[in-house]
């Protein structure tokens, strides 16, 4: 295993540190933007070094069909062909491909391709010789995504064949300076999660994922269902809940014990003109934004909301100026790491569950019973 993680702090379950991987180090809990396509949508890479980011995430799916794996390695990999010189995760492509009603057997997965309609293989096999071609320093195993609801024996099936594959994915990969982690499943089942999570533990990975939840079930049927998972993973090894960026999720979830997120999120919503702020999300298009000369969020400390207005920023957007989708998802990107420096500090002094009912105070959720 080429993965360490330093816990540095807990406020019981949670925790925050330091994981080390062969490229360096990054902190936890940690917020990792989605660059599905080698690039987080209308930024840059000088853009994420600005704001801090340590880790993002490449989409297997997209980046296999285009530009294709074997043309990434030749220019460097990921990090030579971004210019991105952090982290990089890449999933296996398999919430993607079960997106689009493949054809799935025990071997693997046939789908066609979102771009031109072309019929494409992946077992867990190639998913892993893939992505050791993309150059992550952290792949995903291939996993059985099923839509929420499915029928129980439907989901029993997911998790079955996601173990599976885990132990062929884990058998497959050979390139001693790219970690790999397993998949958890099951559903909202706490006993699938559970069983789950203790088969994926048994075969060794570096560290482990957690997926197919925050897919349109509600949060007090997640909830269990993650918690059930957490309390079957290794204590040492980081813990990753796909797909999650809502703020209410995210404090639920290491207050859980869950170490790393990732979520189109924050960059969805600003290309849409809605704004992350301390009193909740705004929408910027609303005439009354029209004079105001104040920033986005009064609290923020980015550089979109020291240097212009939300008129202007409203103005930008009303024209379908370009800008205007980068500016507001700058701003919501810094919004989101800045919440999560407030959450590992919150471990640090053991407020979690300050912080737990602060934001669900702002974002009209009640704080969950967690256990």
């Amino acid at each position: 295993m080429t993965l360490r993680l330093d816990i540095t702090a807990r406020d019981g379950a949670a925790r925050t540190g330091v994981v080390t991987t062969a490229r360096g180090t990054y902190r936890t809990p940690v917020f990792m933007p989605v660059g599905t396509r080698g690039s987080v949508r209308t930024l840059s890479s000088d853009d994420l070094e600005d704001l801090g980011v340590e880790i993002m995430l490449g989409n297997t799916y997209h980046l296999m069909l285009r530009p294709g794996a074997d043309l990434i390695e030749r220019l460097g990999g990921i990090h030579g062909f971004a210019a991105w010189d952090g982290h990089v995760v890449t999933d296996s492509g398999g919430f993607q491909v079960f997106s689009l009603e493949p054809r799935v057997d025990d071997e693997g997965v046939t789908f066609r391709s979102t771009y031109d309609g072309s019929s494409h293989r992946l077992t867990p096999e190639s998913a892993v010789r893939i992505q050791e071609r993309l150059g992550a320093d952290i792949q995903m195993v291939l996993d059985v995504c099923p839509p929420l609801p499915s029928a129980p024996e439907a989901v029993r099936l997911a998790m079955e064949r996601t173990a599976a594959w885990a132990a062929r994915a884990r058998d497959a990969h050979r390139w001693a300076d790219q970690s790999i982690f397993g998949i958890v499943q099951g559903g909202t089942d706490p006993d699938l999660r559970a069983d789950s999570a203790r088969r994926t533990v048994a075969l060794g990975f570096d560290g482990y994922g957690i997926g197919g939840l925050s897919v349109g079930e509600p949060r007090e049927a997640m909830l269990p269902a993650l918690a059930a998972a957490v309390a079957e993973l290794p204590d040492g090894r980081p813990r990753y809940l796909m797909g999650v960026g809502d703020p209410v999720a995210l404090v639920e979830a290491v207050a859980l014990g869950v170490d790393q997120f990732d979520c189109v999120l924050p960059t969805r919503l600003g290309r849409h003109g809605t704004v992350l702020t301390s009193t909740g999300r705004m929408q910027l298009r609303k005439a009354s934004n029209a004079d105001d000369d104040g920033p986005l969020d009064p609290q923020c400390g980015c550089r979109v909301c020291a240097r212009w207005s939300r008129g202007y920023l409203r103005h930008l957007l009303m024209v379908a100026e370009p800008s205007a989708a980068r500016l507001v998802s700058v701003h919501n990107l810094a919004w989101t790491l800045a919440l999560m420096d407030r959450i590992r500090a919150a471990v640090a002094t053991g407020t979690v569950g300050r912080l737990r009912a602060e934001v669900a105070a702002v974002w009209d959720a009640p704080a969950v019973r967690l256990r």
